[in-house]
């Protein structure tokens, strides 16, 4: 049975996995409208990818609810595939494929497939249709991934990563379809650890850390919540003493070396905070280049979030 059209695309509740004594998805609620791009962020083994196969079907939950439109991915998992697209990190083709051949063959599995020559024209594919797909560069068996994942015309689509490895035409390429398809009604789950990228394409954001919803909402409500601080970065020679630079300030602001010569002061920023700066490097017999006023970014909201150690 079809569902109805008000179902969400996706909807989580209580979600819990377990593999053995580690829990990789611990009590998570989601959901997605359908037409939108959701975009899932976390660090490594936050339970992003053991939540996307559980959407997707390939794997049970231990407790909890997954209903992708509106069907049990566990239980209807037949009736699912047909009406979503996958593109899994990987790739997913056959070493020695070529890729016309890989393309069209899962067109012949869709009831209503796209025209796999337009999609490899579309997708700068169509000089490279008889290249096996090991010889394909990555970019390219990325694209051929996400064709695969389009070719069925699909009412949802998960991608994963789908822009890593690629130049920034090919990028630039991908994110057009994204859009196009949200504009077509087609939802869009993504995964990806390209903060600019989901704040670019994400209608929603939701941020995983240890199996669990950390945070949730529209690129804007998540950069601007909380307070109306801003930040005001420069650059200058490295291994500035900050702490000479904070006592300059007003209280309550905050400066940090981020990176080699890359310079963050994170509070409320007005004029005569910018002039306290420029007066302070002049001070020092530094220029201040690069000197700009943001509000916080979706990588500083991120970051906040989950922490700076790196991840295994």
């Amino acid at each position: 049975m079809t569902a109805h059209p008000t179902t969400p695309a996706v909807e989580v509740s209580g979600l819990v996995k377990r593999y053995g004594s580690t829990v990789a998805v611990n009590g998570l609620d989601l959901r997605m409208d359908r037409g939108t791009v959701l975009a899932l962020l976390g660090p490594n083994g936050a339970g992003k990818t053991t939540t996307v196969e559980l959407c997707e079907g390939f794997l049970r939950a231990d407790d909890g609810t997954v209903r992708v439109l509106g069907l049990d991915p566990a239980r209807d998992g037949a009736a699912l595939r047909a009406r979503i697209g996958v593109m899994p990190q990987g790739g997913g083709a056959y070493p020695g494929v070529r890729t016309e051949e890989m393309l069209r063959l899962v067109a012949a599995c869709a009831a209503n497939p796209l025209d796999p020559e337009w999609l490899l024209d579309v997708l700068g594919l169509a000089t490279a249709r008889r290249t096996p797909y090991k010889r394909l560069s990555g970019g390219q068996q990325q694209r051929l991934s996400l064709a695969c994942a389009l070719v069925g015309r699909p009412e949802l689509v998960f991608l994963d990563e789908p822009t890593a490895g690629l130049d920034p035409q090919a990028r630039r390429l991908v994110w057009d379809l994204v859009q196009a398809l949200r504009s077509d009604g087609v939802g869009v789950l993504l995964t990806t650890h390209l903060m600019d990228e989901a704040e670019t394409l994400a209608d929603q954001v939701v941020i995983v850390d240890h199996g669990r919803v950390v945070a949730s909402g529209t690129p804007h409500e998540l950069t601007s919540s909380g307070s109306a601080e801003q930040q005001l970065r420069f650059r200058a020679r490295p291994g500035l003493d900050t702490k000479l630079l904070v006592d300059a300030l007003p209280e309550n602001l905050k400066v940090d070396e981020v990176g080699p010569g890359s310079y963050l002061v994170a509070g409320c920023i007005d004029p005569q905070v910018v002039s306290t700066v420029t007066a302070w490097c002049a001070q020092q017999g530094v220029l201040a280049e690069e000197l700009r006023v943001a509000r916080r970014s979706l990588e500083d909201v991120f970051l906040e979030l989950t922490g700076r150690e790196l991840r295994s």
